[in-house]
């Protein structure tokens, strides 16, 4: 019983916020989240790494990057992607073999991708460590590896090209491959 009324509470309280209103009025709510509105915090606290930069960036359709990748076949497939978006979205938006079984929460390491030109992985923002103890698991590491999932679209990574290694380590299930979403 006191569950089911905290939860009424707690969904009360977020509707209110997104409305602008507060419990006590004399604080207005651009000031409880630093002068942003609520909507724009949606994902900041259930999301991941990738999921936060392209929230703070913002998706922007009209801008896009030249994105291109190569399969383990040497095959080159050219894409645009928009400012914001991931690697791994792009990759599944446009029929291309990048796994991400995690679908982007960084608990796997099956959209590891390899930044063919050392000056664009320079242009990468640091990975994280929890990116890193992924990359570990990765099949075919390279100095330039990167998880799709974390790598964002900005205007400077423009002509991108990256690898899509031989083969994933997919520990949940060993040999199947999922369709992109």
């Amino acid at each position: 019983m006191y569950i089911t009324k905290f939860s009424r509470l707690g969904a009360h309280v977020i509707k209110g916020l997104r409305r602008g209103e507060t419990s006590t009025r004399r604080i207005p709510h651009t000031q409880l989240f630093h002068g942003r509105p609520l909507q724009h915090l949606n994902y900041k606290f259930f999301s991941s790494n990738a999921a936060d930069k392209a929230q703070e960036g913002g998706h922007t359709e009209e801008q896009k990057i030249s994105v291109t990748f190569v399969d383990k076949d040497g095959e080159e497939k050219h894409i645009k992607v928009p400012i914001g978006m991931s690697l791994l979205e792009a990759a599944h938006e446009n029929d291309i073999d990048l796994e991400g079984a995690c679908e982007g929460s960084l608990a796997c390491s099956t959209c590891h991708v390899i930044v063919m030109d050392m000056d664009y992985y320079n242009k990468l923002e640091d990975p994280t460590d929890e990116e890193n103890d992924m990359l570990d698991l990765a099949f075919g590491l390279t100095e330039t590896s990167r998880l799709g999932c974390q790598v964002i679209a900005r205007p400077e990574l423009d002509g991108l090209r990256v690898a899509l290694p031989a083969a994933t380590r997919n520990f949940a299930v060993d040999g199947y491959k999922p369709k992109p979403h």
